[in-house]
């Protein structure tokens, strides 16, 4: 996978060197052409004043290419424009190395990075709107293919919890939470929070 980072100014964060050490950057202004046929991730900066669309690489995205917008300012406005306008991702571009490697890894599989905090209020609001839905055997049986610990994970994690709330709920530590959401990933087959939350709220099979 090759990563590429637009930005209107050619200066490279050290946090991006230290996650993404193969990056190459490229200057808005003076895009010609960017290679095509190949996967890649496109990060495109969003700088204080400037608009998602006029960020976007000017390129019709193929098969195993995608866009994430890193922003200067995050918000759930400029999240959800992001997504609409077709990126992957969304993060903030001071974020910490192992969190864009965390990005990643999940664009590049296919799902979408839209943070924490609006990960949580999506996650929220569907857990709502389909917890009131009558239960059955059959939503529960995606609980059958995990460890009771895991399936005590994903029950908090598909209302919305964090994983520092998952370890206090629990009295486990998180980085025993990010073990077993790991593991339930794997087990049922899944990319990311939300579509976990989807599984485990009867929305998917």
């Amino acid at each position: 996978m090759r990563h590429w980072i637009i930005d209107r100014e050619v200066a490279l964060l050290p946090s991006w060197l230290e996650a993404l050490p193969q990056a190459k950057l490229i200057q808005r202004d003076v895009i010609v052409d960017l290679p095509r046929g190949e996967q890649a991730i496109y990060w495109c900066r969003l700088r204080h004043g400037e608009t998602v669309s006029s960020i976007f690489p000017p390129i019709q995205l193929e098969a195993g290419q995608f866009v994430v917008v890193l922003a200067d300012e995050p918000d759930e406005t400029i999240v959800t424009e992001s997504l609409a306008s077709g990126a992957s991702g969304c993060c903030n571009t001071y974020a910490a190395p192992d969190v864009l490697k965390q990005v990643a890894l999940v664009v590049q599989n296919g799902g979408l990075w839209i943070g924490q905090s609006l990960l949580q209020r999506v996650i929220g609001s569907a857990a709502a709107i389909l917890g009131r839905r009558p239960q059955d055997q059959e939503i529960e049986n995606w609980s059958s293919q995990l460890s009771e610990r895991e399936a005590q994970v994903a029950r908090l994690v598909a209302v919305g919890a964090s994983n520092k709330e998952v370890a206090r709920q629990l009295s486990i530590t998180e980085r025993t939470v990010k073990a077993h959401l790991t593991a339930v990933f794997e087990k049922l087959g899944l990319r990311d929070r939300l579509q976990l939350s989807l599984r485990v709220n009867g929305l998917s099979t």
